[in-house]
């Protein structure tokens, strides 16, 4: 089994990039689950049809400890299995602990089991590296495998730069690695060039550029994602490409984060300042 976690800024549309790629691993006869961790609770809404599914929190609020794998854990396109941590209520708690709180019981209740024949786990976790709840799916090796959802976008970098400064600092003890960026493209100038240099100096490689295409907002009103709305579109190849490149994926590094003079010698390099 697996274990993947997306990572980016908020807003760079990591959480439909990962269940457009989980829809094209599952079309390829892969058994996933993927485990929101976002306190909005969007990480599985495509690929179930829109439903509102109740996170993990809500749950143990509402039930209490007594809860089974099916309570948290429904399923989803083409059988993918999907969670929601949740988080606390606006202005209460560290919405951090839902993912700490979610992981310990899919453990508890055997999601990750042999028997459960998972060929991936996916997290989706919110934005930068910014608390210690949010670091767990990477500081205690519940993923191995790091992506980063990236554009040509100053902050959209500096997010991507300052989650490899995370993923060095567990690396060692957790056996975490970056796989690659992927370039969720804003139509910046030069972007795939300069997502693939900002690569090149982290020590990694642009794993897929995904074009930004209006496909992905209609199949998302749809409530589905754009492999289930849309099967021949072109925007729906390129989310099977990105399926694919992870499965095969062999290249697995500790990056190098650059000083953010550097990074904004990279945007004044593929001309941004003209």
């Amino acid at each position: 089994m697996r274990k993947v976690a997306i990572y980016g800024k908020g807003g760079i549309g990591k959480s439909t990039t990962t269940q457009n790629t989980v829809a094209g691993l599952s079309e390829q006869g892969k058994k996933v689950m993927v485990v929101g961790c976002d306190p909005k609770a969007d990480s599985t809404r495509l690929l179930l049809g829109g439903l509102a599914q109740k996170t993990v929190l809500d749950t143990l609020r509402e039930e209490g400890e007594d809860v089974d794998l099916d309570d948290v854990c429904k399923p989803g396109f083409r059988g993918t299995l999907c969670v929601e941590s949740g988080g606390p209520e606006p202005g209460v708690g560290c919405a951090g602990r839902g993912i700490i709180t979610s992981v310990n019981l899919l453990e508890q209740l055997g999601a990750y089991q042999e028997d459960k024949n998972l060929d991936y786990v996916f997290y989706d976790v919110l934005g930068d590296v910014v608390c210690g709840g949010f670091a767990m799916p990477i500081r205690e090796g519940k993923a191995t495998e790091i992506y980063i959802v990236v554009s040509g976008e100053m902050m959209a970098m500096y997010a991507a730069n300052n989650i490899c400064k995370g993923i060095v600092k567990f690396a060692e003890a957790g056996g975490v690695r970056l796989g690659g960026l992927i370039c969720n493209s804003r139509k910046v100038d030069n972007e795939a060039e300069m997502i693939g240099a900002l690569a090149d100096e982290l020590g990694t490689q642009m794993i897929h550029f995904v074009p930004r295409d209006n496909d992905v907002q209609r199949a998302e009103i749809n409530r589905k994602t754009v492999i289930e709305w849309k099967p021949e579109a072109p925007q729906a190849d390129q989310y099977r490409h990105l399926a694919r490149s992870i499965d095969e994926n062999d290249m697995f590094v500790i990056p190098k984060p650059l000083k953010v003079d550097r990074l904004e010698t990279l945007l004044l390099d593929y001309g941004l300042a003209a």
